[in-house]
């Protein structure tokens, strides 16, 4: 059975199916579903009817996004991944994203156990990976659809009900997620965290990107603060196992900012994918400006101060006495860039 599997290039590992395939779906959301939720917010600004059209057919296409873009994680065939779309359909419909990723992940691994294994195998490679797929799908998908609605809702209900604990409880929590080599876009969009809970996810994600970035400066010079504030803190990841004191300044950063976005901005998040964004590629705060309270100059106070100048001022701040003390020493935060 292990020749059998080495040879399918199947790797029973939570390092494959919870960290490389949840972070693929993560990339399958941003291409189909907060890409179409973008150029809607655009199309409809400005009126654009062929724009509002691109939005819907990007949008429609989420489910076959996330479900090819787990099996390019899986290292599955050309005709496992062309299976999975049908899969892809199936799995975000009955059960959203989190029983999308369920779905894939069976329907990749047996598809690709059976891959040119009969002489027919443009019959049975298909049939195989569809009919897992759309089984798993149904048999779990609105379980698990039901679960994470539940309990995404619960969130932002504890949010609007006590905003000043659950914003630092999912500031600091949906952070520590992006920075993790997991993904928080991908936890949120599963939950469908918008609204004050999503504001709060913003503010903690914004909080690590930007505060590792001006934190790190000094190591990593103009080139950190892109890598990182515009792309992710994920790849401080190596440096926090070495030193994890590291990671306490922008996680206290979270932890007051957070509540300041819920508690004094009112700050919401209209994109549930968004939340786990942050400032990578702008598109935490695109997803603030799509929420229905964004659009007066309070507004932009807040998205302003919440993304940007606040985690870039309370993070250096913490850090500077750590660094005093010796628990940050020169070279922690040094990227290989």
């Amino acid at each position: 059975m292990k020749a059998f599997l080495a040879r399918k290039n199947i790797e029973i590992s939570a390092k494959r199916y919870f960290i490389d395939a949840m972070s693929a779906m993560a990339f399958g959301l941003f291409a189909s579903l907060l890409m179409g939720t973008i150029l809607g917010t655009i199309a409809d600004k400005l009126n654009i009817a062929w724009l509002q059209q691109a939005s819907d057919f990007a949008s429609s296409a989420t489910g076959p996004a996330m479900a090819i873009a787990i099996g390019v994680a899986l290292k599955a065939e050309g005709l496992v991944l062309f299976s999975l779309c049908a899969v892809g359909f199936a799995s975000n419909e009955l059960g959203g994203p989190l029983g999308t990723l369920f779905a894939a992940i069976i329907a990749a691994e047996f598809g690709k156990a059976v891959y040119k294994e009969t002489k027919i195998d443009i019959l049975v490679t298909p049939t195989v990976t569809i009919l897992v797929g759309v089984a798993v799908s149904t048999l779990i998908g609105p379980g698990v659809k039901v679960i994470m609605d539940g309990f995404g809702a619960l969130i932002m209900k504890a949010t609007e009900l006590e905003p000043f604990w659950m914003g630092i409880a999912v500031s600091v929590l949906v952070g520590i997620a992006l920075t993790l080599p997991i993904s928080s876009a991908a936890i949120c969009s599963s939950l469908g965290l918008i609204g004050l809970a999503g504001g709060a996810a913003t503010a903690g994600c914004c909080a690590q990107m930007v505060g590792f970035a001006v934190m790190s400066f000094m190591e990593n010079r103009w080139g950190g603060i892109v890598a990182q504030g515009l792309g992710t803190s994920m790849l401080q990841f190596g440096n926090i196992v070495k030193n994890p004191r590291i990671w306490i300044p922008p996680t206290l950063a979270s932890a007051i900012t957070g509540p300041i976005a819920t508690c004094v901005f009112g700050m919401q998040n209209g994109i549930a994918v968004a939340s786990g964004m942050g400032t990578c590629g702008v598109v935490g705060p695109i997803g603030v400006m799509a929420a229905e309270n964004f659009g007066d100059a309070w507004s932009w106070v807040g998205l302003v101060l919440i993304c940007v100048v606040l985690p870039a001022v309370i993070t250096p701040l913490i850090a500077l006495p750590m660094r005093r003390f010796g628990w940050i020493k020169e070279g922690d935060l040094k990227l290989e860039l």
